[in-house]
């Protein structure tokens, strides 16, 4: 691992540890809170469109960089580094304090952005490969960063607010991800867009400045971040458990590999298995490791605690769903209702209105009532009750049909982008803000991927047997539909849009009833899901939340 206490020690030593600083907030100015909130908004917006405004740009990259094989990597490289750092960085905030891992985290992205943005621009490189390889390289270095800046983000609202008071602001950063949906793929698309320009004598293709768009504002967060903000002294001590670190990256990176690979390599195949395997020897030797080391990375007391481990099994199942249908949805949109993909976009935009405003409403509420119990199962309820109007969707239901249904969803998806969170938060130990803030981050990112690989593989399994008769466009035959497969269909996609095709794709009627039935089936699981995830929340204890001057106390 490349964490080390001499690593870390130019960091921290501004500021001597002092184990009080466990035991007692630390008291912070309106001004310093402000200063420090703007800074973390803008680390949070950098890392939300990260995930957001590369998307838009892919067909064009993978036109200029030859690579259309290795198209998932650029996605899966940086939510691979991202996911397995996410524990690290938390342990590793507590031990040395939120400052020194954020402004680590920045450094990061920052350099991964700045590598990103030259990747190709030098031709084939030794080791590195192609432009391809060489931007997946960097994206993961990215993730890497990235990891930091969203956990540490809401470790620090931690420290600043108590629970009450921070669920107004978690509301807030749960909108700016759901800004960030909306703008990240105008911005990429602006971009991918734009003319190439010449600087320092060099062509620069527009596509390239979706990455160096962040040096300016991660220099800026960074600038507030280590001048302007507070000491953040929060700050336990201990030594770092390397061997804990180790096996987590054993156990979660086969883990998260095997589902990413098992939709196109079979999941039934050598490879696939044998990642499986490793991931369950690593999971238990963690197990084993984590109950007998003095400062575990993982801190299994967490899941004795019934509010952490009821709110963590949710919030997973919440975002496994969540994922799972929206990223299929436009899949539906274009070849099942055969509608161009600027139409999808703008489908897709009441679900983000409707997250916006839940996000935030949820919060206020949360603040002025002192609790969340309500909350959470009020979205779970909705979340499921949309994902169950979007199974019974018809083929002909049109652009309204889709678009009432997409923002109610958006309107119960909404609490979870912090109310878990908050509830996590509250029922630990202040010195264990950092571990249970990025538990609950990674709960959020593992449930994500496996949403996509299980109702991917639904859908691919839909796909393959999707051969029975289906009407055709005069509705007085019936045509048979040959077994098509995910990857036909996302290169298809790919391959219209570097065309620059902007008209609805002319599918088959045939291929759209068994798109769409195939959609609507995934979706079908998606409800299943989202109502485990509403039953999860019904466990969910009621703690209230707890005051400034309750901050230090040891949770009921």
């Amino acid at each position: 691992m490349p964490f080390d206490n001499a690593g870390f020690a130019f960091l921290c030593a501004s500021t001597p540890f002092d184990m009080t600083d466990a035991l007692t907030p630390q008291v912070f100015t309106p001004s310093e809170r402000r200063i420090t909130v703007a800074a973390l908004m803008i680390v949070f917006l950098l890392s939300a469109l990260d995930q957001t405004i590369v998307s838009t740009a892919m067909p064009r990259i993978v036109s200029q960089l030859s690579g259309l094989d290795l198209y998932a990597w650029v996605t899966t490289a940086y939510l691979l580094a991202s996911t397995v750092m996410v524990p690290i960085y938390g342990k590793l905030s507590d031990i040395y304090g939120r400052k020194p891992v954020l402004v680590a985290g920045i450094l990061i992205f920052l350099l991964g952005s700045g590598l990103c943005g030259l990747a190709g621009e030098f031709g084939t490189l030794p080791v590195l490969g192609g432009g391809m390889v060489q931007l997946i390289v960097f994206r993961a270095v990215q993730g890497l960063g990235g990891a930091a800046l969203i956990t540490s983000a809401f470790a620090v609202i931690a420290d600043l607010y108590p629970p009450r008071e921070r669920a107004k602001l978690g509301g807030l950063f749960g909108s700016v991800f759901g800004l960030a949906s909306v703008i990240g793929p105008l911005i990429g698309g602006f971009f991918t867009d734009m003319a190439d320009a010449q600087l320092l004598g060099y062509t620069v293709a527009g596509w390239r400045w979706i990455f160096y768009i962040n040096l300016p504002l991660a220099a800026l967060a960074l600038f507030m971040i280590v001048v302007k903000t507070p000491p953040l002294t929060h700050r336990t001590g201990g030594r770092i458990d390397f061997l804990g670190a180790a096996l987590l990256l054993v156990t979660f990176i086969p883990l998260l590999l095997a589902l990413s690979w098992g939709g196109t390599a079979g999941w039934g195949s050598t490879p696939v298995l044998g990642l499986f395997a490793l991931a369950a020897v690593g999971f238990v030797l963690l197990l084993v490791v984590e109950s007998r080391v003095d400062n575990p990375i993982v801190t299994l007391s967490l899941f004795r605690n019934r509010t952490f481990a009821t709110s963590a099994l949710s919030s997973l199942l919440i975002f496994m769903a969540f994922m799972g249908l929206v990223a299929f949805l436009p899949l539906l949109i274009q070849l099942g209702q055969g509608m161009p993909a600027t139409t999808s976009g703008l489908v897709m935009l009441p679900l983000t209105l409707g997250l916006i405003a839940s996000a935030s409403l949820s919060g206020l509420l949360v603040n002025r009532i002192g609790r969340y119990k309500a909350v959470m199962v009020g979205g779970a309820a909705v979340t499921a009750l949309a994902a169950f109007l979007l199974s019974r969707l018809p083929v002909d239901a049109g652009l309204w049909g889709l678009v009432w249904r997409v923002a109610l969803l958006g309107l119960g998806l909404g609490p979870a982008q912090s109310v878990f969170n908050l509830a996590m938060q509250n029922a630990v130990l202040p010195s264990q803000i950092g571990v249970a803030t990025s538990a609950g981050q990674f709960f959020r990112q593992v449930g994500s991927t496996i949403g996509v690989a299980v109702f991917g593989a639904v859908l691919t399994h839909n796909l393959a047997t999707g051969n029975a008769p289906a009407p055709t466009a005069n509705g007085t035959q019936a045509a048979i539909v040959q077994p098509l497969s995910l990857a036909e269909l996302e290169r298809m996609a790919v391959m219209s849009q570097v065309g620059g095709q902007k008209a609805a794709p002319a599918v088959d009627i045939a291929v759209r009833h068994t798109v769409t039935e195939a959609v609507k089936d995934v979706i079908a699981v998606g409800t299943l899901v989202c109502l485990l995830a509403f039953l999860a929340t019904l466990f969910v204890p009621e703690l209230p939340l707890r005051s400034a001057a309750e901050r230090a106390k040891k949770p009921a």
